[in-house]
């Protein structure tokens, strides 16, 4: 599968202000499912929302955003399609449940998909959570913990793609780097393809190619 991003703009954005960008108003750019691509920029220069165009989660651009999964085009606005199997997006607020516990959050993602069992959910959390908080609401934890959470969660499903906007904002270089070889074990296993905006180089993975937004 490839993403392909044809002439694409955010409309609260000017030409002017997407100059020089190797995404914004290129004729096409093309991200191949099994490689790893970085997008950096400055906070405002529109990380989040090429994440969420890309996810359908926002139609607020000018251009095409294409999924071609072998003889079919997919757009981005057909979301039932994009979200079942083939993107999974972590998102900058993490968007969890505040009520709902660290491991509530997880299976509620995973009952969709059936993907993990139990233990494995289990196992995923306690690897980068402290056991006593997997029966916390996720409101009481701190909000690196919360990302955790997220993180573990965006694995919780098949994808030909796994989306992360800004991963690691608020983990220290010890969480960070293993909620890193976590996905990309999980990447991996699954032959996908990575795609993480942030705001300066990061070096937990390996990527094959780096783009300024």
């Amino acid at each position: 599968m490839t993403i392909e991003l044809r002439n694409l703009k955010p409309q609260y954005m000017s030409e002017s202000e997407v100059a020089g960008s190797d995404i914004y108003l290129q004729p096409s750019v093309m991200f191949e499912e099994g490689k790893s691509y970085m997008v950096r920029a400055m906070s405002g220069h529109g990380k989040s929302s090429l994440l969420n165009f890309i996810y359908g989660t926002s139609n607020r651009y000018d251009g095409e955003v294409l999924l071609h999964d072998g003889d079919r085009v997919v757009p981005a606005s057909d979301t039932q399609t994009v979200r079942n199997g083939l993107l999974s997006y972590m998102f900058q607020d993490l968007c969890l449940f505040g009520e709902l516990t660290a491991m509530e959050n997880v299976q509620l993602k995973n009952s969709l998909t059936g993907y993990k069992s139990d233990d494995e959910m289990e196992r995923m959390l306690a690897a980068v959570l402290p056991t006593e908080k997997l029966g916390s609401a996720v409101r009481t934890l701190s909000l690196g913990q919360r990302q955790r959470v997220a993180a573990v969660r965006a694995l919780c499903q098949p994808f030909r793609f796994l989306l992360l906007d800004e991963p690691f904002s608020h983990l220290d270089r010890a969480n960070a780097a293993a909620i890193a070889t976590m996905m990309a074990d999980e990447v991996r296993r699954q032959g996908a393809g990575l795609i993480v905006t942030a705001l300066d180089p990061i070096d937990y993975f390996h990527f094959d190619r780096m783009l300024n937004l």
